[in-house]
């Protein structure tokens, strides 16, 4: 096999930092026909389509996503040549693209993409954002996989996949010294405060209490759970969130937890899209052990991880008001 061009490769490179041909060829001073030549014989050699035209703009197609990462590590190490040269030379390494939903718990993040932090030879890329937007950014390339906290409908024309990876337990949580609170009798004349209407647990937890024939006192309804997090510190009644959300807080004192909710748990999703060529770092999460994640993050037996990774579509199954009570482990 001829050795690959790297000149043709780093027009490609130019070509896919600026969307445009025009615009890649006025920074590179070449024409532009000159450009797209060489651009067609990158594509000959590697025998795929780096890009496909969506209206006046240059996109990657899957494997032209692949080239520019490697072309961003090599044309990167050439910048590192000082480096290099004292001796300091460095791992291959591969970039690994994760969204968030905003509403997921940032420590449940954090515990299970702790073993891709300092790795050598991961570069580790996390966006927040509505699951509609990380959605759109996952189905264009731009993401390896985005965490829910909710599964998303089969997708015939993307193939989206949503794993469950693991569940926590719901409790709400107040200030010390209070004493259990019966679930949900109490929840007549305490307040409460609750995440917001589009997530699964509010909408477990509405159920549980329209069953019971109870309409609880609502302090707030707050959407990210850093914001209910914060405002469970100060708040006098009881907020309704998974533990690992408020992990510090019941550690330190600060918090207390009231009642377990029973039949109620926050799911972790991770979903993906079909690839021809999918980031091997997938693999790793995807196999990674969620009790691990859990241990990690300090939640012990508390933190239930997915007996095994498995795929979901259709509508979330955190609320079980039907199922066996779970109560306190």
């Amino acid at each position: 096999m001829a050795p690959l061009n790297y000149h043709h490769l780093r027009h490609f490179w130019a070509i896919a930092r600026e969307g445009s041909l025009t615009r890649a060829a006025e920074r590179l001073h070449i024409a532009q026909s000159a450009l797209s030549t060489q651009l067609r014989a990158l594509e000959a050699e590697l025998g795929e389509r780096l890009f496909e035209r969506k209206g006046r703009r240059l996109e990657l197609t899957e494997a032209g996503r692949i080239a520019f990462d490697h072309a961003e590590t090599i044309f990167r190490t050439g910048e590192e040549l000082v480096d290099a040269l004292r001796g300091r030379f460095g791992q291959k390494r591969r970039v690994f693209r994760i969204g968030a939903v905003a509403t997921l718990s940032r420590n449940f993040q954090l515990a299970l993409l702790r073993p891709f932090i300092g790795r050598d030879d991961v570069e580790l890329v996390v966006e927040s954002g509505s699951l509609r937007e990380l959605l759109a950014r996952l189905d264009s390339l731009a993401l390896d996989a985005v965490l829910s906290n909710s599964p998303v409908a089969h997708d015939a024309s993307s193939e989206r996949t949503s794993t469950l990876l693991a569940e926590q337990p719901v409790s709400l949580v107040g200030r010390p010294g209070a004493g259990p609170l019966r679930f949900p009798e109490d929840l007549r004349t305490t307040a409460v405060l609750l995440p917001g209407r589009e997530s699964s647990i509010r909408q477990g937890f509405d159920l549980l209490l329209d069953r019971a024939g109870i309409r609880p006192v609502v302090l707030a309804e707050v959407d990210d759970m850093a914001m209910l997090r914060l405002l469970a510190r100060e708040s006098e009644g009881v907020t309704l969130v998974p533990p690992i959300v408020v992990q510090d807080e019941l550690r330190a004192g600060l918090l207390e937890e009231r009642a377990a909710v029973p039949g109620l748990v926050e799911s972790f999703y991770a979903v993906t899209a079909r690839r021809r060529f999918p980031n091997p770092l997938l693999g790793e999460l995807l196999r990674a052990s969620a009790g691990d994640a859990a241990s990690a993050a300090g939640m012990g037996p508390r933190f239930r991880p997915a007996p095994e990774p498995r795929q979901r579509s259709g509508q979330p199954a955190s609320a079980r008001p039907g199922g066996r009570p779970r109560g306190r482990p």
